[in-house]
């Protein structure tokens, strides 16, 4: 009887070990941050975006009227010193044009006529050259400017610059904190970016506003580059 008792003692206290053992292990205190830089720079080239709207009494005819106009436009483009590669058709539609109709009244839509629209999309790598290429462009046919695009050819020099101004800034708000609470960095934890990013500004024109003799006015403004950073450390106080 006295064996049995003791074997039953030692049974019930073994599986308390662990869980003692995972009560007392020690929490890591962590310092946690983010931090933002940002270069700007001025673009030194343009993406441009123009089509052909065209219409018919058939769809081969409104086609046909606008792969002549399209003709023109891609002939400026060239002459203009746009490169092959940089030049891209976008868009290319060709759609039914219906009347107008009544329901109520128990009309039904009729076809009156066909629209062809072709859209291409070019990058002027001169900004200088984009005001010319965009009047010449309307010149020899197209009649809609979808849009203009800012960008850089110093995007990437510009996106390490912000990289590194960013982790700059993290470093000085981590050791503002540490000096200001009274810890210490131990060491790094985990450090990831949390993106990169460049605001491309695309206003939206008229075909009006190129109906000057002093030619298309193209303002480029500045372009903000920014880069985000985060970081992890354990401390200790």
């Amino acid at each position: 009887m006295i064996r049995s008792a003791a074997l039953a003692l030692t049974l019930f206290v073994l599986p308390a070990a662990p869980a003692l053992a995972q009560e007392v292990e020690p929490r890591i205190a962590q310092l946690s941050l983010s931090a933002t830089g940002e270069v700007t720079l001025v673009p030194d080239q343009a993406t441009v975006s123009v089509g052909v709207v065209s219409r018919g009494d058939s769809a081969a005819e409104a086609l046909r009227a606008n792969a002549a106009s399209m003709d023109g436009v891609f002939r400026e483009l060239r002459r203009a010193g746009i490169e092959e590669r940089d030049i891209q058709t976008s868009q290319l539609s060709v759609n039914p044009v219906y009347s107008r109709y009544d329901s109520s009244r128990g009309e039904q839509p009729r076809i009156i006529a066909y629209e062809a629209r072709n859209t291409v999309t070019a990058l002027v790598r001169d900004i200088d050259d984009v005001g010319p290429a965009v009047d010449a462009m309307f010149e020899a046919g197209a009649n809609t400017l979808n849009g203009v695009t800012f960008s850089s050819s110093r995007y990437e020099d510009a996106l390490d610059q912000a990289r590194q101004q960013a982790v700059t800034n993290l470093n000085a708000r981590r050791d503002l904190y540490a000096e200001a609470a009274g810890f210490d960095v131990v060491r790094l934890l985990n450090f990831s970016e949390g993106g990169a990013s460049m605001p491309r500004p695309m206003p939206m024109m008229a075909r009006a506003e190129f109906a000057s003799d002093a030619g298309t006015q193209i303002a480029a403004g500045e372009l903000t580059v920014t880069a985000s950073v985060s970081a992890v450390w354990e401390i200790e106080g």
